[in-house]
């Protein structure tokens, strides 16, 4: 006798992703905005309809099974293809109108992002863009659970082209241009090197994607930067600069920022660059107003100085 054709619930296998995405099933919950018996229980429910045991006992904790990641392999596909769905339904009902929420890290808003906006008001009225600021590697888990539609992050914080919730699309190389005090012997040198400030003070992040790149691009240069602070912001670090308190490494982005005291040299024979990605859920890329805003992002980005 043939097996009857599981009861695939595609509520049920969202939270089954997310799980597998957040680890346990108390994050689970809080993202979704649930209770954890909620979580627990639909995911029972999922493993029943299927017919098969989708979560096992691991300590205090729970893993996916084998079956759990088969399910999901399956289901991938089938998001990707609602997405489709989605898009083409905004783009038959909306035409030009339409909503496109994007999170975006902090200096590709005043860099990117408000250009574009801008550009958008006069082009596509009817379209509303929504921003909202948030660090590189969070733009992703907000792009998960639905809370945007557009990220813009930074290559280095991307999850692999191989993932299959997200299409990862080039944006912007961004130079990064070595920020001295004014006055500092080697703010007039000739031809200046990333490796000539192998011994000044650094200042950078103490974590995240500020401190991999500036270190990155210091051992490239063959050499471990001596971190003599930690600041996460451009109106910080740019201050501490400008009292002669080190050096660092400024994203030309960031150059709204800039002050007198402080001087900027470009690293052309380093050529330092942080590469800026935008991502979509994979699927809604073809969705009208999606790519109206990502045609916009690509324009501003193609009109910066490289």
């Amino acid at each position: 006798m043939l097996r009857p054709m599981s009861e695939w619930d595609i509520k049920k296998l969202h939270i089954l992703r997310t799980l597998r995405e957040q680890g346990t099933v108390t994050a689970t919950a809080e993202v979704l905005l649930m209770t954890p018996s909620a979580v627990s229980q639909q995911l029972s429910n999922l493993a029943k309809q299927l017919g098969v045991t989708l979560l096992e006992a691991h300590g205090r904790r729970v893993r996916l099974t084998d079956a759990a990641h088969l399910v999901l392999r399956h289901a991938e596909v089938v998001f990707a293809q609602l997405e489709r769905a989605d898009a083409e339904l905004a783009g038959y009902l909306q035409g030009e109108a339409g909503e496109v929420r994007i999170g975006a890290f902090s200096t590709a808003v005043p860099a990117l992002v408000v250009p574009a906006v801008r550009a958008l008001r006069d082009s596509h009225p009817a379209l509303q863009v929504r921003v909202r600021e948030a660090e590189a590697a969070e733009a992703f888990e907000l792009l998960s659970a639905g809370s945007v539609d557009l990220a813009l992050s930074l290559a280095a914080h991307a999850p692999s082209a191989r993932d299959p919730k997200f299409a990862l699309l080039p944006l912007l190389a961004d130079p990064l241009d070595v920020a001295l005090p004014t006055g500092h012997p080697l703010a007039a040198e000739p031809g200046l090197r990333l490796a000539d400030l192998a011994h000044e003070p650094w200042i950078f992040g103490g974590s995240g994607p500020w401190s991999e790149i500036t270190t990155a691009a210091c051992e490239a240069a063959g050499f471990v930067p001596e971190q003599a602070h930690s600041a996460a912001g451009w109106t910080a670090i740019l201050s501490m600069v400008e009292a002669g308190m080190g050096v660092a490494l400024v994203p030309r982005m960031a150059a709204a920022d800039r002050r007198a005291g402080v001087t900027t040299r470009i690293l052309s024979a380093d050529q330092p660059r942080r590469h800026v990605v935008a991502a979509v859920r994979r699927g809604a890329e073809g969705g009208p107003a999606v790519g109206r805003v990502l045609g916009a992002l690509r324009e501003v980005a193609g009109g910066r100085p490289a």
